[in-house]
Order: structure tokens, then C-alpha cells, then sequence
């Protein structure tokens, strides 16, 4: 194998796994969940990203065919990590706070764990 697909991949794994050491620290030392939440949602994912972008890499220097499978887990995980982390939020904040607890969302929708969109309140003029 050519020394500069060599080199691609070792930096590719290299700072993927700085990626998901730093998200695994983070994980472990953030003391609230929401805090908690973004380790794991940014940092690992970017890792696990890395990890699967040398593994594209290697096999297409070793047989020269793009291995389709690791780039459909990448585009699946960097898709469904922010959905996922989106999703955790509002769970936590739908448990765990109250709406007189945050701050004004500087929008007529409001809160969507706690507001009616527009079109659905009573005395709306959108139907």
C-alpha cells in the first residue's frame, strides 16, 4: 500500500480517537445531563466518523472499490446522532423543568414541549 494512504488513514484514526477519548471524558466529568449530552452526540459520533472514513479509505486502497457499507453507517450516524440528541433534550426538559423555568424563546411558537403551534391555538386567524 501507497505510504500516503498509509499515512491517511493512521492520521483518520488518530484524531478519531482523540474524538472519542475527549467525548468519553466528557461523558464521565459533566455534571448535568444536558451538559452530558453533547459528549456523546458530537464528539463520539465525529470519532466514530473517523473510524469508518479510514475503513473507507483502506479498503479502497487494498481492492479499489468504495465500500458502500461504511459509507451509508456514516451518513446514518451523522443524520441520526442530532435527531437523537434533540430528542433527549426535550425529554429531559419535558421531566424536569418547568415552563416558568426558561427563558422567553423569542418566538410566537413558543416552546414546543409546552406550546400549541400558532394554527392550533383557540382564536388563531390561521386555520
Amino acid at each position: 500500500m501507497n505510504f500516503v494512504v498509509e499515512l491517511l488513514i493512521a492520521i483518520s484514526l488518530v484524531v478519531s480517537g482523540v474524538f472519542g477519548l475527549v467525548g468519553s471524558y466528557g461523558l464521565v466529568k459533566l455534571k448535568d445531563s444536558l451538559q452530558r449530552l453533547h459528549a456523546p452526540t458530537k464528539a463520539t459520533t465525529l470519532g466514530v466518523g473517523g473510524v469508518l472514513v479510514a475503513s473507507m479509505i483502506y479498503f479502497y486502497a487494498k481492492t479499489g472499490y468504495l465500500s458502500v457499507h461504511e459509507l451509508l453507517i456514516t451518513i446514518f450516524l451523522l443524520l441520526t446522532a442530532p435527531i437523537t440528541a434533540n430528542f433527549i433534550a426535550k425529554t429531559y426538559m419535558a421531566r424536569n423543568l418547568k415552563r416558568n423555568e426558561l427563558p422567553d424563546s423569542q418566538s410566537s411558537c413558543g416552546w414546543s414541549i409546552y406550546d400549541e403551534p400558532p394554527a392550533t391555538r383557540p382564536g388563531s386567524s390561521e386555520s
